[in-house]
């Protein structure tokens, strides 16, 4: 083969190769917002609201994107994470401010995945075996525990990305249901508002649950702990709209499954889910692996996000107090760092495991309301840093990205007050 005809193919092979070595931290934090409370929520508003909020999973998507590739940029240009510059920035104070709102979004939020990983394990017990929870939740949150403080990130990594996999049963789900996808794209652009005070309550846990402020640290610590620089800023700027876009696509498909298999079914109509066996419903054209897989998806999102969410927590806390951190770290070399993390699992299982079962996914959905009434100081705290072109030098956001970002901001505030004044 000629070397001019063997040179564009090596090119390619490389940047591929390259692509592969960057991709990760935006496609495991924004699959990752796919969570328990993603999966609750997402199919609550599917089957509540039929695709009526279909236009606000859209326009958060390009917020999403936004503010992932706004924590990869830091993460990259830096080298530190977004609470390491909030510190340094902004002072110890406004830190720990920061700190205190983060720990509390992100121990609701742990709370919740390990009320979906006990949804999940009850869906395949039988009857009279609920008990058995006091020994698996505890068991599971021991498995977890040791993946994160015995693996390295690369190993952890790649756990996460196989896990996210699973997700695409509700894409499968949601053709077989036969939905009017016609209808779809017109609500998606053209919606039809509810009247109702619980629809604002469900758009705020709609952009918590997309656009949590546990991604944002999670997104900017894990490119500081891979070591990604801006020589691959191309790299990992498609890994951050692959992962968002993906998330938001595979999101988009449980809310069409829902509609299709309650909201819009003559014999169910709309329903506000209780339990689990209501929201696998979605999942019902796939025969009896509906229940199944639905189990499956919850149970993997649900453990993705017990030990993302708390690692999140981790490396902010230790950033901002200038503590050693990162995975793969023994605890002797990062005391603080596996303490938090294994704080919140600590305090998370009792929670729940005292907690009803009909209480569960009500736990988790107030969880996403946290994260969304939350999201904007986070969000403004970034567009401080990512404008200052001290730090960021020739990286500091266009108009566009700032558009989209305080638009955000100022949709949240909104939703929230509104959230108020309809009860």
């Amino acid at each position: 083969m000629p070397p001019e005809a063997s040179a564009p193919r090596r090119s390619r092979r490389s940047r591929l190769l390259v692509f592969l070595s960057v991709l990760g931290p935006g496609l495991i934090a924004a699959a990752a917002g796919n969570e328990a409370g993603g999966v609750i929520t997402y199919s609550s508003i599917g089957a509540q609201f039929g695709y009526s909020m279909l236009w606000l999973l859209l326009l958060s998507t390009f917020s999403l994107i936004v503010a992932q590739e706004m924590g990869t940029r830091m993460g990259m240009v830096t080298g530190k994470g977004l609470a390491d510059l909030i510190r340094e920035e902004f002072g110890v104070r406004v830190a720990v401010f920061a700190m205190v709102i983060l720990f509390i979004a992100n121990l609701a939020t742990t709370i919740s995945e390990f009320a979906g990983i006990t949804a999940a394990v009850e869906l395949f017990l039988p009857p009279g075996w609920s008990g058995v929870r006091y020994a698996l939740i505890p068991g599971v949150a021991l498995l977890l525990w040791l993946m994160v403080t015995r693996g390295t990130y690369r190993k952890v990594e790649r756990v996460f990305l196989a896990m996210c996999s699973v997700f695409f049963a509700y894409v499968v789900a949601a053709i077989l249901s036969h939905p009017n996808w016609s209808e779809v794209a017109r609500q998606a652009v053209h919606p039809q508002l509810p009247s109702s005070p619980g629809y604002v309550t469900m758009a705020i846990q709609l952009i918590g649950t997309t656009i949590a402020p546990w991604m944002q640290f999670y997104v900017q610590s894990s490119v500081r702990d891979k070591g990604t620089r801006t020589d691959n800023y191309a790299e990992a700027r498609l890994d951050v709209f692959l992962g968002s876009t993906l998330s938001n696509i595979i999101s988009l498909f449980i809310i069409v499954a829902c509609a299709a298999a309650l909201y819009y079914n003559p014999l169910h109509g709309p329903t506000t889910i209780l339990v689990p066996s209501q929201a696998a419903v979605a999942l019902s054209p796939l025969g009896n692996w509906g229940l199944i897989l639905f189990g499956i998806g919850l149970f993997n999102a649900s453990a993705v996000g017990a030990v993302v969410v708390p690692l999140s927590t981790a490396y902010a806390v230790t950033e901002a107090i200038g503590s050693e951190s990162g995975l793969g770290r023994k605890v002797r070399e990062a005391p603080l760092f596996i303490g938090i993390f294994t704080a919140l699992l600590v305090i998370s299982v009792p929670v729940v495991l005292l907690t009803h079962e009909q209480n569960l996914f009500s736990l988790i959905k107030k969880a996403q309301l946290i994260n969304g009434i939350l999201l904007p100081v986070i969000l403004v705290l970034m567009l401080k840093l990512i404008n200052n072109r001290r730090i960021m030098g020739k990286y500091v956001n266009g108009p566009i990205f700032n558009l989209v970002a305080w638009l955000t901001v100022g949709l949240v505030v909104c939703l929230s007050v509104a959230s108020l004044f309809a009860k």
